[in-house]
């Protein structure tokens, strides 16, 4: 049986500007040495080289997954981390040529030899994939990972060899029994009993769904909510107050990055230039009003009235602020992914200050009802742009928006069913192309439009009597996946066509 998909899953807190180029990546060579560490193997390292494939590889610089890795070699957890001292740290292991593993155990890393990007390999799994060949005791060790999207990782079999080789060394052994972790430590570690891991290991939930079909099913057996389907999976796993906390944490980062983005002028990093607008659309919008926190910021918006432009302005501005966040290495929320992530808040934003749905049930159950849709598109289709385009992406974010909108303005589950289905239907072929392989041009605008396109889809289906709908979710989710499947490989997350080679912009690495 398949591991279950939490909320806290597509709603990952962590680094932009990808999910797939960044968070992934990052999370997997914090895997690769947090694992190592855990078999008393870590301080046994000489050398760690990193290889970077295919689009990891072409359009890695642009995403920043030479930094990800490192940050992730250094034990940096991508939900805490400082991001303003992200490159002062990058820059001292390029400048030293030494990485400090998990921050404990030091060894000689030159950046130009031991980072490579593959750009004409490809592994066969997935185009997201890197290696990381460790040597430990004068071996090496070959761990492979998959960065499938949304900051999901996936081991390799290569991976689960290399261990079976550490497990059967002698060399293990000996550094087993002479290792001065307690019993109960290494017992811990070998059965995985961790806290933040706990969903890893969970198969079974009382409302297991894999389609919209199944969804349905559950909810007209129950006659719950989708957020109340969701929510009582989530309560397999954790207590309400942990699930509560956590979805209130998911939001509070999102708002976090909403407001950051709206109050930071200047020009986005990696040499396109590109000017950050979220600031002047702000400051034009208030009419250079002034305020002290989020609190009064949000109590201005409010204030300007319900007029159709303004708030197509601010819905626009909120998108807009996220992304630039996370153009700019900043702290953001994967929904589903990074390049994708200024949707779902957005509209939750929209929701809050424009129609008055602000409680905290009211976000909870938003952020709940979107992850429902989220995960049937990830089990039906992708949610990597490296797969299946930036409708795989943005696509995806636009219809768990407007599911979620749908639920709060009061629409049943069979209409947020249908505002997911529309939202999709409209970003079926939508390309990833990003200018210079970063994630700016067309990415950060086309956050403003999947969320209008949210916000329509949402109103449309309550407008709308679902028995009759011709098309289904289920079948869009099909279509989008037989679309990726016949989409040109350049138009996949490589910057080898669309944009990306139309625009005569020469940087030094992308």
């Amino acid at each position: 049986m398949e591991k279950f998909i939490s909320v806290f899953d597509m709603f990952k807190i962590g680094v932009g500007p990808s999910s797939s180029h960044t968070l992934g990546p990052w999370r997997a060579a914090l895997h690769c040495m947090q694992q190592l560490r855990e078999a008393n193997l870590f301080h046994q390292i000489s050398q760690v080289t990193v290889l970077l494939y295919g689009s990891l590889a072409k359009t890695g610089k642009g995403h920043g997954t030479d930094m990800a890795v490192l940050m992730g070699l250094l034990g940096e957890d991508p939900i805490s981390t400082d991001t303003s001292l992200i490159t002062q740290k990058i820059e001292a292991i390029k400048s030293n040529q030494f990485i400090q593993l998990n921050g404990t155990h030091g060894i000689e890393f030159n950046v130009e030899t031991d980072l490579l990007f593959l750009k004409e390999q490809s592994l066969p799994h997935h185009p997201n994939a890197l290696q990381l060949i460790v040597t430990i005791n004068n071996a090496q060790f070959n761990f492979t990972y998959y960065s499938i999207g949304g900051g999901f990782i996936e081991e390799d079999a290569n991976a689960s060899d290399a261990w079976n080789k550490l497990n059967a060394s002698d060399a293990w052994k000996e550094e087993a029994l002479a290792s001065d972790v307690s019993k109960e430590e290494a017992s811990a570690s070998d059965i995985g009993v961790k806290a933040s891991d706990a969903r890893e290991e969970v198969t079974e939930v009382p409302f297991e769904f894999k389609s919209t079909d199944e969804l349905s099913h559950w909810c007209m057996k129950t006659g719950m909510s989708i957020s109340e389907i969701v929510y009582e999976n989530e309560k397999a796993i954790l207590s309400e107050t942990q699930i509560n906390a956590q979805l209130d944490a998911i939001w509070q980062t999102m708002l976090n990055c909403i407001y950051k983005g709206c109050l930071t002028n200047g020009v986005l990093p990696g040499g396109l230039q590109v000017r950050r607008r979220a600031f002047d659309l702000n400051q034009q919008l208030l009419n250079q009003a002034t305020f002290d926190n989020q609190a009064q910021w949000m109590e201005l918006i409010k204030k300007g009235g319900q007029d159709f432009r303004y708030i197509l302005d601010w819905v626009s501005c909120f998108a807009l602020a996220v992304n630039e966040e996370n153009a700019s290495f900043g702290r953001v929320v994967t929904a589903p992914t990074n390049g994708a992530a200024g949707v779902v808040p957005a509209v939750l934003l929209y929701v809050q200050l424009f129609c008055n749905k602000n409680t905290p049930t009211a976000i909870r159950n938003f952020l709940m009802t979107a992850s429902a849709v989220g995960t049937l598109f990830k089990t039906g289709a992708t949610i990597s742009a490296a797969m299946g385009g930036c409708q795989a992406e943005i696509g995806v974010s636009s219809a768990m928006a407007a599911a979620g909108l749908t639920e709060l303005l009061g629409g049943n589950q069979k209409q947020c069913l249908m505002a997911a289905e529309i939202a999709m239907e409209h970003h079926l072929g939508l390309t990833c192309d990003p200018i210079g392989g970063l994630v700016q041009i067309p990415c950060i605008e086309r956050n403003s439009m999947g969320a209008i396109k949210a916000i329509t889809a949402a109103q449309l289906a309550l407008q709308s009597k679902p028995d009759f709908a011709v098309v289904s979710l289920d079948k869009v989710i099909k279509t989008m996946w037989n679309t990726a499947l016949d989409m040109n490989a350049k138009y996949k997350e490589t910057a080898d066509g669309g944009l990306a080679i139309q625009i005569p912009i020469a940087l030094a690495e992308c």
